[in-house]
């Protein structure tokens, strides 16, 4: 999606805001001017975001801190292992979060991006 982003964060992105939301239309065009300000030190691959304001249109999400996207993580044997956040605050992306629902199978970024590939 962008040069500017890590490839797992920019395919993770992509994946998970819809094209045929205007909402995610609005995300999709800060994407390019997102920049990566910290990634969680645990490895799931939760990234935070920094984004020149001035560039871009806030999204229609509301004043806080909001969902703005999600999608549950499906392994190739059905199983639901967790699920990936997309966070806008005061309607711009703010952050990416993996979340892991299960002890069993380890939920990364680079483990989502390929649960999400049939998504894209």
């Amino acid at each position: 999606m962008t040069e500017s982003l890590p490839a797992d964060i920019a395919d993770v992105l992509a994946a998970v805001l819809n094209t045929d939301s205007p909402v995610h239309g609005v995300l999709r065009r800060q994407v390019p001017h997102l920049r990566v300000r910290a990634r969680c030190t645990c490895g799931c691959g939760t990234a935070y975001f920094e984004l020149d304001t001035s560039e871009v249109d806030p999204a229609p999400t509301g004043p806080g801190t909001v969902v703005a996207a999600e999608a549950q993580l499906v392994t190739e044997t059905g199983e639901c292992p967790g699920e990936v956040l997309a966070f806008t605050q005061g309607g711009y992306l703010s952050w990416l979060e993996v979340c892991s629902w299960s002890d069993d199978i380890e939920v990364t970024l680079t483990a989502a991006r390929h649960w999400l590939r049939p998504r894209f």
